[in-house]
């Protein structure tokens, strides 16, 4: 009878870049060492496995999450191999450890990947990553429009160019005034014919990416979660898709509060023996989750009710999910009316926000349970 054999581990820290690779490996005894450096090329890291693999050796790799992206992670998935990759934010940092390079970070990450100490990200697959792209696209264009938004409003300003009282801005009264409005001086109309071209096209640059998310929900995966969580009210369409995009899957968090830390919407906390003390929101987490989330937070402010276009979204939905989302308002409205008046608006919706990010976990068990329309 033959024993076993016994197969050792070696631990490969990855510190990625656009062009190179720092590689150190950690045997599972003595100190890590620095193998060099390669290109960051996929031929090259498979000819390094190649190199550091064989007979009776297993691979773990890690590297720190960043603007690489996932693709290292799935050509050594593909290859069989163990890959982690490492929130930053959450790697152990030595007290006094001012000196930073690529080797010694890839040092680091061999050695504490051996340890046990790193801790990993969710990678989200191609299709997932894919959806998340494009909303954070619409989110940027947001962005870009406000600012454009800004320089035209802050352009009329300083000439002292006003709407009539009682036009609010931005409406489509607000768009026919501005293509009446003329100027004296050439230099004034083309800085503002350029202004206003760059306010339209940004709000076309946005109505063509929502168009496109709405086409790639219907094909998502996560389309019924997209829909179910719809039936919330404050969550429409874009807050659903936005936080499906940016959670995933949420089977991968087993209780809610996990959820509301990766929101980062959860007390920072300072205490030391028998002296307890918590702060405001670590905002460590997912910023655009936790904007959405503080978004549908306000309207916790109202009484419940299912409104028309609430109850359109809950068409054809389950029974038990239309249930789960009005205990949901019930809830979150006596929260917010408990909390207003003692801790103020801002503090309040913070924590209606964190509640409702439990609602959504919730919203992610039941649809285990309930089975899809046929």
């Amino acid at each position: 009878m033959t024993m076993m054999q016994h197969r050792r581990v070696r631990y490969i820290g990855l510190d990625v870049h656009k062009a190179t690779i720092a590689v150190a490996i950690a045997e599972e005894e003595g100190s890590p060492s620095s193998y060099g450096t390669i290109a960051n090329d996929p031929d090259a890291v498979r000819k390094l496995m190649r190199q550091l693999g064989g007979k009776g050796v297993d691979l773990q790799v890690a590297y720190e999450a960043g603007p690489t992206g996932y693709a290292l992670h799935r050509q050594l998935t593909k290859l069989g191999i163990t890959c982690m990759v490492v929130a930053p934010s959450l790697i152990p940092v030595r007290p006094g450890d001012k000196v930073k390079t690529d080797r010694r970070d890839a040092l680091k990450l061999a050695r504490l990947l051996r340890s046990g100490d790193l801790t990993a990200i969710w990678v989200p697959d191609r299709e997932h990553e894919a959806l998340r792209n494009l909303v954070r696209t619409r989110a940027d264009a947001k962005v870009d429009e406000l600012r454009a938004k800004h320089r035209l409003s802050k352009f009329l300003l300083r000439l002292g160019v006003h709407p009539p009282v009682g036009m609010r801005n931005w409406s489509l009264r607000y768009f026919q005034w501005l293509r009446q409005v003329e100027f004296e001086h050439l230099a004034d109309r083309i800085v503002f014919g350029d202004y206003l071209a760059e306010v339209t096209a940004a709000g076309e640059r946005i109505k063509r990416l929502e168009a496109a998310l709405q086409q790639c929900a219907e094909s998502s995966s996560q389309l019924r979660l997209i829909r179910a969580l719809q039936a919330f009210r404050g969550i429409g369409f874009l807050s659903a898709v936005t936080i499906v995009a940016e959670v995933g899957t949420l089977r991968r968090f087993r209780t809610a509060p996990q959820l509301m830390a990766y929101a980062g919407s959860v007390p920072s906390e300072s205490s030391s023996g028998s002296k307890q003390h918590r702060g405001a929101i670590t905002k460590s987490g997912n910023s655009l989750l936790r904007h959405v989330l503080g978004e549908a937070a306000h309207h916790a402010r109202h009484a419940p009710r299912v409104g028309g276009l609430l109850e359109r979204r809950q068409q054809d939905l389950p029974r038990e999910v239309i249930e789960l989302a009005w205990r949901a308002q019930v809830r979150l409205h006596h929260r917010y009316r408990h909390l207003a008046a003692r801790i103020g608006v801002h503090k309040t919706l913070t924590a209606v926000g964190r509640e409702l990010a439990g609602f959504v976990w919730a919203m992610g068990q039941l649809l285990e349970t309930v089975p899809a329309a046929a």
